[in-house]
């Protein structure tokens, strides 16, 4: 069987490359074969006709809909659903994003096994994810793929030098704690969720919350930020106040910045660059209200910041991945907030871009007072560097916590 890999980056158009090789035109021995796509890009056809016709054709392991479940779920629905077609080649596109590492490894045994019968072309944007039984390599070279026997390395080469912007309002700290959990349960009916979760996040901390697939990460993050009724009865206090004692939901989110790639799913208003950085004072995807002249002054400041201020009237969907995440990271900062959630914020990007992305998460890091939550099954080593990490781990009465 024929294996190759193809890294590339997010500046070469995946979509016309997985076309190619689809239709034969790429890869001349795979030109006959029966090809299916393991990729993202598949997944959310699958949700889009969920949504639209109220019925679905793959199905995950719970007899769940693709739009309900989680990405784990999703894509080993998705394998099942692949598998069951008899293909006889498999393109696999950004195989690990959202896998816990129990998840990683069942996948690397499930492609490894099919890698016995059926021809494997994985594209990897990332050098640490092409799959261990796959030898040939190649990259885009002069709009050619050339082998490689030693993939390039990415530049360390600063890329912000100015200065973080400032906030609209210089706000002195007002919490000596922002987020604090004492003995937190929850259950779903006879579903334990999470069993006595202790833990608190003061100002200016870099925190990364880990945990396997349904251990309960989502959960938590609901309850930080105010979304989740099973908050109240809990002993949670939230910037200062007690959870139950009258906040409203507005005055919680008000405290928090949220990046989520989930947020952009199915967005297709023409917003341009600057517009969508401006919606951040409103917490708001896309501008429905007239900003201030200073409110301007600052998203110029953060536009320049990210070299992006000569792309500020174009389409936000027409930029890269990359550049989406960063005018995301600074939509979500523009206020300066108490806290910043980035949950799983480097699934999609290349290398470069990853690097790009967490210099800029470790400039918040040091020079604002807004405390990180960076959340995601795996550590970006040697580029994010959060101060602690708190870890859940599944049990039968409910997820406990640890700082490792």
């Amino acid at each position: 069987m024929k294996h190759i890999a193809l890294y590339i980056s997010n500046k070469d158009d995946k979509h016309q490359l997985i076309d190619k090789i689809l239709n034969g035109e790429l890869i001349e021995s795979l030109a006959d074969l029966k090809a299916m796509l393991f990729s993202e890009i598949t997944l959310n056809k699958f949700i889009q006709e969920e949504m639209r016709h109220g019925h679905f054709d793959v199905e995950t392991s719970t007899k769940n809909s693709l739009q309900f479940s989680s990405e784990g779920e999703r894509k080993k629905a998705l394998l099942n659903h692949i598998i069951a077609q008899n293909p006889e080649c498999i393109i696999v596109d950004n195989v690990f994003d959202s896998l816990d590492a129990a998840s990683q490894v069942a996948i690397v045994k499930a492609f490894s096994y099919l890698s016995e019968m059926v021809s494997i072309v994985q594209i990897s944007t990332r050098k640490r994810d092409i799959l261990p039984f796959i030898s040939e390599i190649y990259q885009i070279q002069n709009k050619q793929f050339v082998k490689v026997e030693d993939l390039q390395k990415t530049s360390k080469k600063k890329v912000f030098i100015n200065a973080l912007p400032k906030p609209e309002h210089l706000v002195e700290a007002r919490f000596d704690s922002l987020v604090k959990f004492n003995h937190v349960k929850i259950h779903y009916g006879d579903r334990a969720i999470l069993n006595e979760i202790c833990w608190e996040i003061k100002p200016g901390e870099f925190w990364q919350l880990m945990g396997p697939n349904g251990s309960g990460k989502s959960t938590l993050i609901t309850l930080i930020t105010g979304d989740n009724p099973k908050a109240y009865g809990q002993n949670i206090v939230l910037f200062g106040m007690q959870k139950g004692q009258g906040e409203s939901v507005w005055e919680i989110k008000n405290n928090i910045g949220h990046f989520s790639a989930e947020v952009l799913r199915g967005f297709r208003r023409l917003d341009s660059v600057e517009k969508m950085l401006l919606s951040g004072f409103y917490d708001s995807i896309g501008l429905y209200k007239f900003p201030t002249e200073r409110q301007r002054f600052i998203a110029h400041d953060w536009l320049r910041m990210l070299g992006l201020f000569e792309v500020k009237d174009k389409d936000f969907l027409s930029l890269s991945i990359g550049h989406q995440r960063l005018v995301l990271i600074a939509r979500a900062m523009v206020k300066h907030p108490p806290l910043l959630i980035l949950d799983e914020p480097t699934n999609g990007l290349d290398d470069s871009d990853a690097e790009i992305f967490s210099e800029l998460v470790n400039k918040i890091a040091s020079e604002s007072k807004t405390a990180i939550l960076y959340v995601s099954h795996r550590k970006e080593e040697g580029l994010l560097n959060p101060d602690y990490v708190f870890k859940l781990t599944p049990h039968k009465t409910g997820s406990t916590g640890e700082i490792i």
